[in-house]
């Protein structure tokens, strides 16, 4: 009867599976993957890089700090007690699904207010975010409060927060493929102290 059951759960697991990577293979095609080209100059003339997000997003967005930190960028996260003030130059990249996020917003309207450049992920290019921002990148995913299981078929706002980091990374990808550095050299960036 035991094995039974484990080859129920088994099988649950596997069509979870199969169902959020489907998911991600119909959201790979309405990306607006000019808009990820976009940010590349961005990105490689800012001064500095200061990075936001809220919740699961947030953790999605601090891997990504990690990532353009191995690149070389002196990045910072937004809220960390080291993270020093933006300035005329820098350029935050801020993670809201809502793009209605309080917190996010007003740091947004400080970038704005200081000269600083300003981009967004958000599924909605409506939102406060998006309208402050100098470039915005939907995501056509379901927002976190609205639940079109014709989009998602998972809790809140999980596909957003998985196709930006799908997103991010593949944004890295890039920019290191137009670097040219090894990866032996993003390597020496590495946490030596984990």
């Amino acid at each position: 009867m035991e094995n039974i059951l484990d080859e129920s759960k088994t099988r649950l697991v596997e069509s979870a599976m199969k169902s959020i990577a489907n998911e991600h293979l119909r959201l790979m095609e309405l990306i607006p993957y000019g808009e990820w080209a976009a940010l590349i100059p961005v990105i490689t003339q800012a001064k500095r890089i200061f990075i936001m997000g809220a919740g699961r997003t947030g953790l999605m967005m601090k891997a990504a700090a990690m990532r353009f930190m191995h690149l070389g960028y002196e990045v910072h996260v937004v809220g960390e007690t080291t993270s020093p003030a933006i300035g005329a130059g820098d350029v935050l990249i801020a993670g809201s699904g809502s793009g209605t996020t309080l917190g996010i917003v007003n740091a947004a309207e400080t970038t704005k207010r200081v000269g600083a450049g300003l981009i967004c992920f958000t599924t909605n290019p409506d939102s406060r975010l998006a309208l402050l921002s100098d470039h915005v990148v939907r995501i056509p995913a379901a927002e976190k409060q609205g639940r079109d299981e014709s989009i998602s078929k998972q809790y809140a706002g999980s596909l957003f927060e998985q196709s930006l980091l799908l997103g991010l990374d593949a944004l890295f990808q890039t920019l290191w493929e137009l670097d040219g550095s090894p990866a032996s050299e993003l390597w020496k960036r590495h946490a030596n102290m984990e």
